[in-house]
């Protein structure tokens, strides 16, 4: 027996019971590095989960801001008014141009008023040869993009006098653009009532549409309202801070 052993130490061999211990050792290193592994894991999803939480919970958060783009378009989807109020939203021409001829080819031979592209929610309306487009988020009331679209469309059927069409639309382009600046302003809502829009604008039927002094009045008065808006949402924001 002592023979062996010292063959053995010899050799550079262990015993067999220690063997056996080595393995043991080995496999319990291991048991403890896959529960490492396993924590870590669970620890990082979770992390992950939360993070993905929080991202949605602010993603549905309210905003001032409604309305991500406007536009019209003629009968063939070209474009006669557009605006765009959100800067990371199609920032170049070439894409807004290919959104509204997407918008339109889902759109123009449809009976709804509402549709969902690119992940956007779209209202809109037909007039003979004139479509009208109001653009939101995903996430956006369609009752209050509506509201906007009825708005502009009831404005602009007074300042047109009841031809809602290319051709008057496009010999009344000044009147439409300010129509549609008294209704949105950087994307937030500021009116949604035609009759008020038509007020501010300064517009009689039985006069012309618009004069010198109306544009500068329509101005004067849109700075001021501007600002009132900015000012009620920095006091919004200074409260929620607050609290």
């Amino acid at each position: 027996m002592a023979l062996w052993l010292n063959l053995v130490e010899c050799c550079g061999g262990a015993r067999p019971g220690g063997s056996v211990n080595e393995r043991k050792k080995k496999r319990s290193r291991a048991r403890a590095s896959r529960c490492d592994s396993s924590e870590l894991s669970t620890s990082t999803h979770r992390e992950r989960g939360e993070h993905g939480a929080a991202m949605d919970s602010t993603s549905l958060e309210p905003s001032l801001y409604t309305v991500k783009a406007v536009f019209i378009l003629d009968n063939d989807g070209n474009r006669l008014l557009s605006k765009y109020y959100d800067p990371e939203l199609y920032p170049s021409m070439k894409e807004q141009k290919n959104f509204e001829r997407n918008v339109f080819n889902k759109t123009h031979k449809a009976d709804n008023e509402i549709a969902f592209l690119e992940g956007m929610t779209i209202v809109y309306k037909s007039s003979i040869d004139l479509f009208f487009y109001v653009v939101g988020s995903a996430q956006e009331n369609e009752l209050m993009l509506m509201s906007v679209l009825n708005c502009m469309f009831e404005s602009l059927s007074q300042i047109l006098r009841k031809n809602v069409e290319r051709r008057c639309l496009l010999d009344n382009m000044e009147g439409v653009f300010l129509v549609v600046d008294e209704i949105i302003d950087g994307g937030v809502i500021l009116e949604s009532d035609p009759q008020q829009v038509l007020q501010k604008v300064n517009y009689r039927a039985d006069e012309n549409p618009l004069s010198e002094q109306s544009v500068a009045q329509h101005i004067t008065e849109k700075l001021a309202l501007t600002t009132n808006v900015l000012q009620t949402a920095k006091e919004q924001i200074k409260w929620s801070i607050l609290k």
